[in-house]
């Protein structure tokens, strides 16, 4: 369940404790003993490059859900369920899955039991992914994913009756949604099938069902933003949390925990290490959005300002606006920015001067650095595995970031893509 507490750096921040179990903090110690034996061969061989090792269960699985869709109907198979495969093998950093491989490590797991079922589970969290951007760029009415035409917008623009007509849109838009519902049914059925002691399924699905409510919170939250005109720094963060922290680095990594049969203590110390990298992440993921480079991110740049998205960045902005000389000028230029569709580079040009002049961008920058530090620190007094802990401290870091120099930086990394 989730317990409210004062946060990291002046967030009102979530202390994770398990769904299931009843492990008290004294025994993680002994657990992670008794599973640590020599690792399996094939476990240290995943190690070596989790991500080729979760393509090709995802290749595996993929076909086997393609081949059942065509038994049904070839058209929906081409259609749809080709797509569900093609978007999920295609793209992506597969940092979640990575987070659920070396969250199961730390924790001592890695016998021959553990590994089909961690990269089976890292092909579902893929899948769960796949509906959620897929979906949001629906809701968001994004053009562009990963570099190429957003899904609604590939399927609007076929040959047809009316390409790029109302009907044309209106299809592009409800087949989407139907590549995401299938995506998230075979993530349902890929966790379903996979073959756990019944305690260990027991853990797992205690996670695996509150992600995915939390994953649709995060969405709706940031929805309810941009309808409402939220302008609230401590609703930013809320969705923040619910739609980037915790589906992103915290599920995954208690997942892993989960498969482990981690104990409370440790479990909460990864969970802790990861709301903070995720809050990071995000708030380097709004940076991006006004700042970043569409050939490095995949993405509009001044997408969030456009869609009206009620990021951290922007309420420090219109806060620290208020506080200074010519604040009145500077709210106006996000008000007059924020929420229009029709955006003009230089409107967007003026946007980006305005944060960096009231310090907003540093500010969030720091918080991001603070934040990473905390990351750090949690990660260090975790009972886990000093060869994991050193895995699991490279990929909160390269999830969380790192400060970007240039206004608009064309060599910044983006992080792994998020709803």
């Amino acid at each position: 369940m989730l317990r409210s507490r004062a946060g990291e750096d002046g967030f009102i921040c979530h202390r994770f404790q398990p769904d299931t179990g009843t492990t008290t903090a004294g025994a993680d110690r002994s657990r992670i003993d008794d599973r640590a034996g020599p690792p399996s061969a094939d476990a240290r061989s995943v190690d070596e490059d989790v991500v080729a090792a979760v393509l090709r269960t995802a290749q595996a699985v993929l076909r086997d859900r393609v081949a059942q869709a065509e038994s049904i109907d070839s058209v929906f198979s081409r259609d749809i369920a080709e797509r569900v495969a093609d978007f999920t093998l295609e793209g992506g950093k597969r940092m979640r899955p990575q987070f659920l491989w070396w969250g199961m490590r730390a924790c001592g797991g890695g016998r021959s039991t553990d590994i089909d079922a961690a990269l089976r589970l890292g092909v579902a969290v893929e899948l769960i992914q796949t509906c959620a951007l897929v979906h949001d760029d629906v809701m968001d009415a994004s053009p562009l994913r990963r570099g190429r035409p957003a899904v609604h917008v590939d399927f609007a623009s076929r040959p047809g009756p009316a390409p790029h007509s109302v009907l044309g849109d209106s299809f592009g838009t409800a087949a989407a949604v139907l590549v995401g519902d299938l995506a998230l049914a075979w993530a349902d059925d890929t966790v379903a099938e996979t073959a756990m002691a019944p305690a260990t399924r027991q853990r797992v699905r205690g996670v695996w069902r509150v992600m995915r409510s939390e994953m649709v919170a995060g969405q709706y939250l940031d929805l309810h933003g941009q309808a409402s005109g939220s302008r609230s720094a401590a609703r930013a963060i809320r969705t923040a949390y619910l739609k980037s922290a915790l589906y992103s680095v915290v599920r995954p990594l208690t997942l892993g925990a989960a498969l482990a049969g981690a104990g409370e203590c440790t479990t909460r110390a990864l969970a802790s290490a990861g709301r903070c990298a995720g809050l990071a992440f995000q708030l380097r993921d709004d940076l991006l959005g006004v700042f970043g480079d569409p050939t490095v991110t995949g993405k509009p740049s001044g997408g969030d300002v456009q869609e009206g998205k009620p990021t951290y960045l922007m309420a420090v902005a219109r806060s620290r606006a208020g506080a200074g000389e010519g604040g009145g000028a500077a709210r106006a230029v996000l008000d007059a920015a924020v929420g229009r569709a029709d955006l003009s580079d230089e409107a967007l040009a003026e946007v980006r001067d305005v944060l960096v002049a009231t310090g907003a961008r540093a500010e969030v920058e720091d918080r991001a650095d603070r934040l990473m530090q905390h990351a750090a620190r949690h990660l260090a007094g975790a009972a886990v595995q000093p060869d994991a802990r050193h895995r699991l401290l490279a990929l909160l870091r390269s999830v969380g970031g790192t400060r970007s120099t240039p206004p608009r930086s064309a060599t910044a990394v983006p992080p792994a893509d998020a709803p």
